[in-house]
């Protein structure tokens, strides 16, 4: 090549100075080709060569090619991969879950679920790198649309969100298109697990003591109102867990089955959770009669090293959370049969609201209410204090007003 054509400047089709790496193919179209974090070569194209370009006729509206370099340029220079390696939003997630070894099966469940949901949306095929703050948010208020509860959506940015800042920590994109309050952009339509009054819970609690069928039930959820034990804990417990000397209960793991109907051990929800629960001489008398009267089985169970569960189901099996929760749907839907004055939804996690609520109108020290609770935040037990109304408000006020 003679030295005149290598000083030869290449123009567009308008006289304009082509940069390194710019062409312009025969149809018009501008091309950027550039080498990525991994050596490989890429390119980009444009209808326009400047963002002040007349778009050609029929053409849809595009950054200009000299936009789109300035990006990647960047991008490169801060050793950001363009394009977000070509990822998509459900292989983003996908390798973000494929991070999360020893998960509990409770968890491992819900980033199925997860998974299952994006494989059905569109949005799952949308590469990382194009997803902007609107479309992130478009796409929520899409599942709501589509039917999908608030629990549900949370459930799935509880996911999308930690694997996009995955994304941005990885030097693929820039900024998390998830950070906002989910409650900004959709509506929390679910259901609120309220407490139960005080009349109620007795209401409940006699109709179950005097019931030829559920009265076999009535040591087990007196006990879900009266220490806020949670489902699984309570399932978990042991002949060795219950303390009769000490009279206190020992909670140090919990029950849960899988969806393949695997039993297995865990620990407790969190570490506030391992606790030691004194026990009321009602709880106490139940605790009593449920040993006393506890299924001899033909063969002792075993789970991950447990035996002595208080609660077989007819295969001699220790009874799960879905147990528990059938008892007290099927008792409540006879009692709302026979009673006018209805009870509202009533349930074991409900039964520890209820208990909560009501140590905390007892004027109970939160910290104390904390730990009987077993929460590692507070806040959520200081929560609980919103189960208070207006009638509650009045009594303690009229306590302050006869101090003073």
């Amino acid at each position: 090549m003679s030295e005149k054509n290598r000083n030869k400047k290449r123009r567009d089709k308008k006289g304009r100075i082509l940069r390194n790496g710019e062409s312009q193919r025969a149809d018009g179209r501008y091309a950027f080709v550039y080498t990525d974090c991994f050596g490989k070569q890429k390119f980009i194209y444009s209808w326009k060569l400047e963002p002040t370009d007349f778009l050609p006729a029929g053409r849809r509206t595009c950054q200009s090619l000299r936009e789109k370099e300035k990006a990647i340029l960047r991008d490169i220079n801060d050793g950001i991969t363009p394009y977000g390696d070509n990822l998509t939003v459900l292989e983003l997630v996908k390798k973000y879950i494929a991070q999360k070894t020893g998960v509990r099966h409770n968890t491992a469940a819900n980033y199925n679920f997860v998974i299952n949901i994006i494989k059905k949306e569109k949005f799952g095929t949308t590469r990382i790198d194009k997803v902007k703050l609107s479309d992130a948010k478009a796409w929520l208020i899409k599942l709501q649309t589509d039917g999908r509860g608030y629990s549900t959506i949370h459930s799935v940015r509880g996911v999308v969100r930690p694997a996009f800042q995955m994304a941005v920590d990885d030097d693929l994109i820039r900024k998390n298109p998830f950070e906002f309050q989910l409650c900004t952009v959709v509506v929390n339509n679910s259901a609120t697990r309220e407490a139960i009054t005080r009349k109620q819970e007795r209401k409940f609690l006699e109709f179950i003591r005097n019931d030829e069928h559920y009265k076999r039930y009535y040591d087990g959820m007196f006990i879900f109102f009266k220490t806020g034990l949670r489902i699984s804990e309570f399932c978990g417990l042991t002949l060795s867990d219950i303390d009769f000397e000490e009279k206190q209960i020992n909670v140090t793991h919990q029950l849960q089955r899988t969806r393949d109907m695997k039993y297995v051990i865990e620990d407790t929800k969190t570490l506030s959770g391992t606790r030691i629960i004194p026990m009321t001489e009602e709880v106490y008398a139940c605790f009593k009669r449920i040993v006393e009267n506890r299924k001899k089985p033909k063969k002792e169970p075993v789970i991950d090293g447990y035996k002595g569960f208080l609660f077989l189901d007819k295969k001699d099996m220790p009874e799960v959370a879905l147990h528990w929760e059938k008892h007290f749907k099927w008792a409540l839907a006879k009692y709302n049969r026979i009673f006018k004055e209805q009870l509202p939804k009533i349930t074991p996690h409900v039964c520890r609201h209820t208990y909560c609520s009501n140590m905390a109108k007892s004027g109970m020290n939160p910290k104390t209410l904390q730990y009987l609770m077993g929460h590692a935040d507070i806040g959520v037990t200081l929560n609980t204090y919103t189960h208070l109304g207006v009638e509650d408000a009045k009594e303690e006020l009229g306590k302050y007003v006869k101090m003073a």
